[in-house]
């Protein structure tokens, strides 16, 4: 229903007391003499009807980037823009924007109907009306035959939905929604996920979602922005920033388990481009090398990266020496916990392979040999950067 441009946003908070007498050490956010710098140089163009997630650790400005949005926060400096329209000192109440909370904030008092239907009460919209949307949005959400109860006679999941009702009744223009599955388990987070994608095909509806969490932000988002320290580090397609990270921080952030780190060198020879990893040196395939060399990569140690799905035993060839400490039967695979040179590494080896063949999981301290494809691995400068970039 509306595009959005966000254009080199910034948030400054003040000098508190406590900034002034040094709490400032304890933050990797930026402070100036105005005040520390929550969001900095944020820049996104978002299309109608698309999904977006804002993902990142606690503190990272995710939240404050949502409430700018919303106009619960004032924007320092920067442009936001609603179907072209400049909204920085638009009144939350006129942006069309609807937000969806943490802590659902629904009316304990009032019954789901009531808390539904009560943006289109504030509106003096007539009472035919109201009832007719919220039949509607209930529907979609599945939730008719509680719309008599209290929320406090409801699930966490129920009030949820309930939550969100309230805030697409009035069909508005964005939908924001800040970690809104953050209070419920584990199971009914992944439900909730799934009936979050079915809301997305039946509204039309432009979604900015925050959250800490990696596996909602790949599995929702259309596009998803990492962010660190008030900045963005990445922006991409869940895909993309799998397959392809821009830093050390993206691809130790998405993923589980964590990728692996070893240290290494990449060095040149009349044959190109080739690396060693922990002491073993390794040929690189050509597209890797032309990469390099597009990125004009310099010679230096670098940190290799590769996930755990594409590590895998190799038996008695040459590969890592590992130690095994610990495996983890998950059913379909096992995770295998080691150490390479007092390096914590994992692998994920499924339980039977393409021949049918069962994984017999290696002993606690024994050594097994670890080898992977360097097609699929990532390398790192000095400063965390993709050398391939």
């Amino acid at each position: 229903m509306a595009s959005l441009q966000l254009k080199n946003l910034k948030k400054i908070y003040p000098h508190s007391a406590n900034t002034r007498k040094g709490t400032e050490k304890k933050t990797n956010l930026q402070i100036t003499e105005e005040g520390v710098v929550a969001v900095q140089d944020f820049s996104l163009d978002i299309a109608d009807k698309e999904f977006i997630v804002l993902v990142g650790p606690s503190g990272c400005g995710k939240t404050t980037t949502l409430r700018m949005v919303a106009g619960l926060e004032e924007i320092t400096a920067g442009e936001l823009y609603i179907d072209g329209k400049l909204m920085n000192d638009v009144e939350p109440k006129n942006r069309d924007i609807s937000m969806v909370f943490q802590s659902y904030a629904l009316y304990p008092h009032l019954k789901v109907w009531e808390n539904i239907g009560f943006p289109l009460k504030l509106r003096k919209v007539d009472k035919a009306t109201i009832r007719k949307r919220v039949k509607e949005v209930a529907e979609i959400l599945d939730i008719t035959e509680y719309l008599d109860r209290k929320p406090k006679e409801l699930s966490g999941g129920q009030r949820q939905r309930v939550a969100i009702g309230r805030a697409i009744v009035r069909e508005p223009k964005v939908l924001l929604m800040d970690e809104p599955l953050s209070n419920l388990d584990a199971k009914l987070r992944n439900h909730m996920r799934t009936e979050i994608i079915k809301l997305r095909q039946k509204i039309n509806t432009t979604f900015i979602y925050v959250t800490h969490d990696q596996t909602e932000a790949m599995t929702l988002g259309d596009r998803i922005v990492i962010m660190k320290d008030g900045f963005i580090q990445q922006i991409g397609t869940p895909q993309e920033v799998y397959d392809h990270p821009a830093n050390l921080f993206v691809v130790g952030f998405i993923g589980t388990p964590q990728m692996n780190f070893f240290e290494g060198e990449l060095l040149h020879s009349a044959e190109g481009y080739h690396i060693t990893v922990e002491g073993h040196p390794m040929s690189l395939p050509m597209e890797k090398q032309n990469r390099l060399a597009a990125a004009n990569a310099q010679l230096q140690k670098i940190t290799m990266g590769v996930r755990p799905d594409y590590l895998y035993p190799a038996g008695e060839r040459e590969g890592l020496a590992a130690r095994v400490e610990v495996t983890e039967m998950m059913g379909s695979e096992v995770h295998v916990h080691g150490s390479v040179n007092g390096k914590d590494v994992v692998v994920i080896v499924p339980t039977v392979d393409k021949d049918g063949r069962h994984f017999q999981p290696p002993e606690v301290g024994e050594e097994i040999r670890l080898d992977f494809s360097t097609e699929l691995c990532h390398l790192f400068g000095g400063h965390g950067e993709n050398l391939e970039k």
